[in-house]
């Protein structure tokens, strides 16, 4: 039985095996993200977050596409048309869990990159941890042809995941892009074919079931923080880091792995993790 069934008007909730998955579903509007999905994946974050039964998230759509982006008529033009109170409302929904809550999570998430993933797709598409996409994806950022720039952080999020060249090309032409291509330029991990493409996720995610908890999320959300630091905070914060995770890993993860690795030799590292 789904426990989620029918909480989220446009989005459905499915765990399976401590896999959440997360289905933005608005088809008929290419999952285009309104001021309601946008507040209801903040709650579906914020539940997740703090339901054992999810250890790790997968985010994707329903249908044909992943997300066209942000709704031009529900998110601009009926937005722009209110007071502007309400504006910074929108947009602070928006933000909230397009890069606030996702790109620290506390717990691994991939986006799982079925169809369409336009514009202010782009936000959480990098927000999240991994990527996997389909070759047969279409990633677009459009804007330009509307006759506005990229809005939210999609060009940071091409900043901080694409070359300099390829990132102004895309912003400054409109041009679309294939899953292979987004490949190429670092902005997913892995495409595969669509028909693989659940099959690939699936096992990627049970590799990082199979990690410790505790420690994982302290590597993920070190390395984010890295990118905005100097080396001597580095040194400082990933330390921290480092002690903190022994604190909190119940498993006593560095312990065991080392009694594995030095006292029963039944592990290789860097070939396998500890036996959990």
């Amino acid at each position: 039985m789904n426990k989620y069934e029918g909480r989220w008007k446009t989005v459905i909730v499915e765990i399976e095996g401590g896999i959440a998955w997360v289905t933005l579903n608005r088809p008929d509007k290419r999952n285009a993200m309104s001021p309601t999905l946008n507040r209801e994946m903040r709650d579906v974050l914020e539940t997740l977050e703090q339901d054992p039964a999810a250890r790790v998230l997968v985010l994707t759509g329903a249908g044909s596409a992943w997300t066209a982006g942000m709704d031009l008529k529900e998110y601009f033009r009926e937005v722009d048309a209110g007071p502007e109170i309400l504006q910074e409302k929108i947009r602070r929904e928006a933000c909230e869990w397009q890069w606030k809550l996702l790109r620290m999570y506390a717990k691994p998430t991939v986006a799982m990159v079925n169809g369409w993933c336009f514009g202010g797709g782009f936000s959480p598409l990098v927000a999240c941890d991994l990527a996997i996409c389909a070759d047969e994806a279409t990633f677009g950022l459009s804007e330009i042809n509307w006759g506005i720039p990229p809005g939210n952080l999609v060009s940071k999020a091409m900043a901080d995941t694409v070359g300099h060249r390829q990132a102004l090309y895309y912003i400054m032409t409109g041009k679309t892009f294939d899953g292979r291509q987004a490949a190429e330029m670092g902005l997913v991990n892995q495409s595969v074919p669509l028909a693989q493409l659940r099959e690939t996720v699936a096992t990627l995610c049970q590799d990082l079931l199979d990690k410790n908890p505790v420690v994982l999320r302290a590597a993920k959300n070190g390395f984010k923080r890295c990118r905005e630091l100097t080396w001597e905070q580095n040194e400082d914060y990933l330390y921290a880091k480092l002690d903190q995770s022994r604190l909190l890993d119940e498993e006593g993860g560095r312990e065991e792995g080392m009694r594995q690795f030095l006292d029963e030799k039944s592990i290789k590292p860097g070939l396998q993790a500890y036996k959990r």
